[in-house]
């Protein structure tokens, strides 16, 4: 069983005696259950990633339900994604944020571009799978992941979550830096760099489908590069955030699904959030998962059965407790 799923049935009922001796006070957001009740917070700072990008989409999405909710400043902040969500919630610059879950677990654990573990980060919610969807032209000579050596490649921006599993697939296949050309590219400069022929592939990892991607598939003969699911189990073995999944087939106009690597996402907020504001935003964020899913496809993947599934940080007593009622 994850190490961070909710606690055992004594533990659940110990605290829902606390807060019911705790309960009654006159403050917004003391006890209740959410609906409008305001929060402790007035101010709720969603980190996401590239403006064009699913994160970016469903957190500004999610910020307006928590604006007319509770009638706090509940806005989006444009980041180079994971790696810097996480930097700004340790320095207390945002309250949530949208990551990939290999990120969040190098950050608990104080590895890879962490040099310390932290307990700043508590996990609301597993949210849906991030595809690394590599793509290339159709006359690069590019069609397995090993052509990819010698070749000019965008890997994302630096340290986002992209540039960092494509690093770690990279690696896991016995490709390094030092065998391709880098260029630190978001979605919309990668695609640009393939269109303007100033690129051989691109990794871009993210929701589907990738807007970025998907304009590009208009006006580009484009190939979409496979990744072996015995390499993504073998890699998997040591790095255990990556399944095996496929991009369905006329994702981006191409004829068979692809084979591929994914991440989980991670929905993310500040420890120090108080239990009850975290209750009233878990509650919020399911609540409206049908207005999040109207603003991106990606989103329609998020259930509540299995937010669950796969934690990497702990679970915040505020979501947990949500869970315990549902």
């Amino acid at each position: 069983m994850n190490k961070y799923k909710l606690s055992a049935f004594t533990t659940v009922v110990a605290g829902a005696m606390t807060l019911a001796a705790c309960g009654g006070g006159e403050e917004a957001g003391s006890g209740g259950e959410g609906g409008g009740e305001g929060l402790e917070s007035n101010i709720v700072t969603i980190a996401t990633g590239g403006a064009s990008g699913p994160y970016n989409i469903i957190g500004s999405t999610l910020a307006d339900v928590y604006s007319n909710e509770y009638g706090v400043n509940s806005r989006t902040q444009t980041t180079g994604a994971s790696v810097e969500n996480v930097n700004l919630m340790k320095e207390d610059k945002i309250e949530m944020a949208f990551t990939m879950s290999d990120v969040v677990s190098q950050a608990v654990e104080g590895e890879e571009s962490f040099t310390e573990p932290t307990d700043k980060i508590s996990q609301i919610a597993a949210l849906y799978p991030n595809y690394v969807q590599i793509v290339t032209t159709e006359d690069s000579g590019i069609e397995t992941f090993d052509d990819l050596v010698g070749k000019r490649i965008a890997v994302g921006d630096q340290n986002s979550g992209v540039e960092v599993n494509a690093r770690t697939l990279l690696e896991g296949h016995g490709i390094t830096y030092d065998d391709i050309e880098v260029d630190y590219l978001g979605y919309a400069e990668a695609a640009d760099g393939l269109r303007a022929g100033q690129l051989d592939a691109a990794f871009l990892t993210s929701g589907l489908p990738n807007a970025s991607l998907l304009e590009l598939s208009e006006t580009l003969d484009i190939r979409m590069v496979s990744i072996d699911p015995a390499d993504v189990e073998e890699i998997a073995q040591d790095k255990s955030y990556f399944v095996a999944l496929e991009i369905p087939a006329d994702t981006y106009g191409n004829e068979e699904a692809v084979p591929t690597a994914a991440i989980m996402n991670a929905l993310i907020v500040d420890s120090e959030m108080s239990e009850d504001d975290v209750y009233k935003l878990t509650q919020t964020f399911f609540d409206n998962l049908e207005t999040l899913g109207n603003s991106h496809q990606a989103a329609t993947d998020i259930t509540l059965e299995k937010a669950q599934e796969g934690l990497v940080a702990p679970l915040h007593p505020g979501a947990e407790r949500y869970y315990s009622e549902q």
